[in-house]
């Protein structure tokens, strides 16, 4: 956006004489203002973002050794939050995966059943739903255009308390998170808004009152290290889940291994870091196989991104369209090769 300034011809002004010194306010004034100001912030968001947090009480079944001494199920407790008002609502996968039972609990009160409408352990993101439709819903936002120093509320339920408000601001951005299955979550958001048990699948929400994230974790033992998966991968989720029930990743159907390059080979094959990763073994009939991949090949580059780590491959499979091409970037001996090789979906089981 241009700026024009428009000069405006005005007679000279008159000599006032010396400047009158500020007025002397009560001490702590504009500490109060500051506070005010900050206060008003946060209390707009949680009046436009509260009623669309909910809390969810799940039950499990417990093992037959804890059945035996009496205890007849498992309980846990969650946040959530609506992302459409006809029931949708977005939480963590760990919140609601393995539950018989699911009860939302709304801010007005009311209780209602929920249902798994999709799950997601490689992002630990799921959508229920509940029955009733006309809730109240909350806009999401975009996660791409946070900066470290933001301010940030955290909404959820934490201990089974309803309605918790707590607020920070953007730690860190870009950190990488491993869901409980190992696999890594990319461009997670650090925040020192703190989080306890339960407030996780609740909001966090930035000063205009939109969701910029899904809280989902702590570090045990830690202050000011909380974490929250981004609106962007999380509506990215969402919207597969309540299509499809679940989220379409591509698969190439190899094994591999991380491997450190001595110096002159990263050199020569102008890599940016000194390890790679090193093909162990190609599944017969996969993507890899007909693509040409063999073990002992070196992948460098997969995509748009530069593979240095296992984590790098299932980056950048974990958004990439199965079936659509992409170019593996790969040295075989002493020579780089490029091929394009068409992913699967990856299979439930993998």
């Amino acid at each position: 956006m241009s700026v024009v300034l428009t000069h405006v011809d005005n007679p000279p002004l008159p000599d006032a004489g010396p400047a009158e010194p500020p007025a002397i306010r009560p001490d702590g004034a504009d500490e109060r203002d500051a506070l005010d100001a900050y206060s008003r912030t946060v209390v707009a968001v949680v009046e436009r973002v509260g009623p669309a947090v909910v809390s969810l009480a799940t039950t499990r079944p417990v093992p037959e050794r804890l059945r035996r001494r009496g205890l007849p199920a498992m309980h846990g407790a969650g946040s959530g939050v609506v992302i459409a008002p006809d029931g949708f609502i977005l939480t963590n996968s760990h919140v609601i995966r393995g539950a018989q039972q699911i009860e939302a609990r709304f801010a007005d009160a009311r209780t209602m059943p929920a249902v798994v409408v999709g799950d997601d352990p490689h992002s630990d993101l799921a959508v229920v739903r509940v029955p009733e439709g006309q809730l109240p819903s909350a806009d999401l936002g975009d996660s791409a255009r946070l900066h470290v120093g933001q301010l940030v509320v955290a909404l959820g339920n934490p201990l089974g308390f309803q309605a918790t408000v707590t607020a920070g601001v953007v730690s860190a951005l870009g950190r990488t998170l491993r869901a409980e299955n190992g696999r890594p979550i990319d461009n997670v958001i650090q925040t020192d808004a703190p989080l306890n048990p339960g407030n996780s699948g609740g909001p966090l929400v930035d000063s205009r009152g939109t969701v910029v994230g899904i809280n989902t974790a702590v570090i045990a033992g830690s202050q000011g290290l909380c974490f929250a998966i981004p609106v962007n991968t999380a509506a990215w989720v969402a919207s597969q889940l309540m299509r499809d029930g679940r989220v379409h990743r591509a698969y190439l159907g190899l094994a591999a291994q991380t491997i450190t390059l001595n110096r002159r080979a990263a050199v020569h094959y102008r890599l940016d870091a000194p390890t790679a990763v090193r093909i162990t073994e190609v599944h017969a009939g996969t993507a890899a196989e007909r693509a040409g991949l063999r073990p002992a090949d070196v992948l460098v580059r997969i995509g748009e991104r530069a593979v240095r780590t296992l984590d790098d491959v299932l980056l950048a499979l974990g958004q990439h369209t199965p079936g659509a091409p992409i170019d593996v970037q790969f040295i075989r001996g002493t020579e780089t090769r490029t091929v394009t090789a068409y992913p699967t979906d990856l299979p439930e089981d993998a």
